[in-house]
């Protein structure tokens, strides 16, 4: 996680306890699940899924808590069908390319994830609305996140994963798939 959405983090948890709003003890809770997730479970070689999908929402919580109805953000996450295991922090340069790209000077900003394990296969969609004409390096970094990701997907599962990234009608979308064990 880049450290611009730790101090943005940061300076909304400043905010609201200025405001003495009730969402700051669930904000700070969540942003510890997400130190503790980075620090303990990324070392493993693979945790529960369940544990990959409580990170990906307490990261897109605190993501939607930023900024508010700027950006409609929905997640759709199936009930897996077992108990499935995967490498941490596999999933979670789509969502933050999302936000990354998908927020800003959009207009009608929107975020779609939606996420299926059903008989050992793991169906990951994530979908933002980007402007074409604004397609601007936003920064240095700009591109690693999804070349690393693919990287690793290549190295851990080979030919039992599926990546396929698309543009079209203002809509960035990326679907992976991936042959999971139970």
């Amino acid at each position: 996680v880049s450290p611009h959405f730790m101090f943005n983090v940061l300076n909304n948890m400043v905010a609201l306890a200025r405001k003495q709003s009730d969402q700051l003890e669930p904000s700070l809770i969540k942003l510890s699940s997400l130190m503790r997730y980075m620090l303990y479970e990324a070392d493993e070689e693979k945790v529960s899924l369940e544990k990959e999908i409580d990170y990906l929402r307490s990261y897109i919580d605190l993501q939607q808590q930023r900024f508010g109805k700027q950006v409609s953000v929905d997640v759709i996450i199936h009930p897996a069908d077992d108990q499935y295991e995967i490498e941490p922090m596999l999933l979670i340069p789509f969502v933050e390319n999302a936000f990354k790209h998908g927020t800003g000077m959009i207009e009608n900003a929107r975020i779609l994830v939606e996420m299926k394990a059903q008989k050992g296969l793991l169906q990951f969609m994530v979908e933002n609305k980007y402007n074409p004409a604004s397609e601007e390096v936003r920064d240095k970094t700009s591109g690693i996140g999804l070349t690393n990701v693919k990287r690793r997907l290549n190295l851990l599962y080979g030919k039992k994963h599926d990546l396929q990234i698309s543009k079209s009608n203002e809509l960035f979308t990326t679907n992976l798939k991936i042959q999971l064990a139970p």
